[in-house]
């Protein structure tokens, strides 16, 4: 199951899955359908606040997010960096998933005095209170990705940290470069898939290819 699958790194999520032999069926919920169409896809349109029973399910991918410029404000945000995705991984729990992967940020910490980073940080510490078997976490830096295609509008900060991150490559530390989508994807994909007991957090560096 992928929530967030037209999102950048979720639809690379879904691209994967489908591709992947060993799984078998994919479905995805978000509040549009992907643009493609697969036989192995079944896509469910969903109000997050009132998520339906969902089919039984080996793993879970959640890459919801958002921006308090889009949300509209912190409390639009929180709803979904938190609330939705808090209730996406409980019904996937209840579905019978055992492994569950979640993209969150670089700097997630309840503990921050950065409203993003605190959110980000308490939906981590809530999903690791569902008793899931194998959780991993990726953290990754600056997404690089196409999100005009997403129907999304530029991000003017994003690109400019993009072109400065592209600049100072060489010097910057792994885990602060900017890091593509499907490396992120693909990344938390393996991760689930080994299935380690309890947490694994990904950052950024760790995805980074070689």
């Amino acid at each position: 199951m992928v929530a967030g699958a037209t999102g950048l790194v979720g639809r690379e999520v879904l691209a994967a899955l489908l591709a992947d032999d060993n799984c078998k069926a994919v479905h995805t919920l978000g509040r549009k359908p992907p643009s493609l169409q697969h036989p192995k896809l079944t896509a469910h349109v969903v109000d997050f606040t009132r998520l339906p029973k969902l089919p039984r399910i080996d793993e879970a991918y959640i890459a919801l997010g958002t921006t308090i410029k889009v949300a509209g404000s912190q409390q639009a945000f929180r709803e979904v960096d938190f609330d939705a995705v808090v209730a996406v991984a409980r019904a996937a729990r209840a579905a019978g998933a055992t492994r569950l992967g979640l993209v969150s940020a670089m700097g997630a910490d309840p503990a921050s005095g950065v409203f993003y980073n605190r959110v980000k940080g308490e939906a981590e510490a809530a999903l690791q209170t569902l008793g899931l078997p194998s959780l991993v976490v990726a953290r990754p830096s600056m997404l690089a990705g196409d999100r005009t295609s997403l129907g999304q509008a530029e991000r003017l900060g994003e690109r400019l940290g993009l072109l400065l991150m592209s600049a100072f490559k060489p010097v910057l530390p792994r885990n602060y470069r900017a890091i593509a989508a499907r490396d992120v994807a693909h990344a938390l994909i393996t991760a689930v898939a080994q299935g380690k007991p309890g947490l694994q957090v990904l950052l950024s560096g760790d995805m980074q290819p070689a």
